[in-house]
């Protein structure tokens, strides 16, 4: 079987550095799984590291433009043909990035049953994107919780979660799953201590602040983007863009990116250890 390495993990652990450093181990390139940083012109806010294309080969990285939507369905599609390319010249593919939803999806497939129901589909059409969301958060809310923000702003991968939750599990299928065709290992980073996952959070926004994030949203702004744009509806950018727009101020703009950084990184890891086949390792 071919092999297929996985560097995931929480926020802030060091996953692209890890992932570089073995690719000039086993002669692999990078395919980028971080939901932000596929989007382009968002690189200070995501914290990108634009000096690895100079160094190192990525997919997958600084190619959506920010008014387009990019799920987790998008995501396999393009993985799978990075994956090929990569191995067309003989190299190792090394997915790295801690957005789980785009993983799982990619490894072990995507649930899906036999002909959409198209009257369900009709009847909430007509139903708001909040609708939906407490729709799905009633009968499904691990899989609301799972999905990533483009997602959770996508009426029609609502509308198709709520589809799939109402179908009794025996009849779902896993198709097109990459665990069965490949030899995949999974490594995970993970703080040891909640303190130290806040103070490195923390030194990463401030540094991003210093490093000009607000003139980076005033920027976007300035080329057409706005805050309802999908590639904006993230961390970082929603405090930024309520700073700038005067509703909230720099002190709470930061204090608010920060405790969201952090809940996210829980939440990445509350998910992540479902997965029994990644293996932990502890970062400072």
């Amino acid at each position: 079987m071919k092999n297929l390495l996985v560097i995931t993990g929480q926020t802030a652990t060091g996953k692209t550095s890890l992932a570089v450093s073995f690719a000039k181990k086993i002669n692999g390139e990078l395919i980028n799984s971080d939901s932000r940083q596929i989007y382009k012109h968002l690189d200070i806010v995501t914290g990108k590291d634009l000096d690895i294309l100079q160094t190192s080969t990525v997919h997958l990285y600084d190619i959506v433009d920010p008014k387009k939507r990019f799920s987790s369905y998008d995501f396999t599609v393009f993985a799978k043909k990075a994956i090929k390319t990569i191995e067309d010249k003989g190299e190792t593919p090394i997915i790295v990035g801690g957005t789980y939803f785009y993983l799982k999806h990619l490894i072990y497939g995507i649930a899906t049953t036999q002909e959409a129901d198209w009257k369900l589909r009709n009847k909430l059409n007509k139903k708001s994107i909040k609708e939906l969301q407490v729709m799905l958060r009633l009968k499904n809310p691990d899989k609301l919780k799972q999905m990533n923000q483009s997602d959770r702003a996508n009426p029609h991968r609502l509308i198709r979660q709520i589809e799939l939750s109402q179908i009794p599990t025996a009849k779902k299928m896993l198709q097109n799953s990459l665990i069965k065709k490949y030899k995949v290992r999974f490594i995970g980073l993970r703080f040891k201590r909640k303190e130290d996952l806040i103070k490195k959070i923390r030194e990463r926004v401030e540094k991003r602040m210093k490093n000009g994030a607000i003139e980076e949203v005033r920027s976007l702004f300035k080329k057409g983007y706005s805050e309802k744009d999908p590639g904006l509806q993230t961390i970082g950018y929603k405090q930024l863009i309520a700073l700038v727009k005067g509703r909230l101020t720099k002190d709470e703009a930061i204090k608010e990116w920060i405790s969201k950084e952090v809940r996210y990184a829980k939440r990445q890891y509350t998910f992540m250890k479902k997965d029994k086949n990644i293996k932990w390792k502890m970062v400072d």
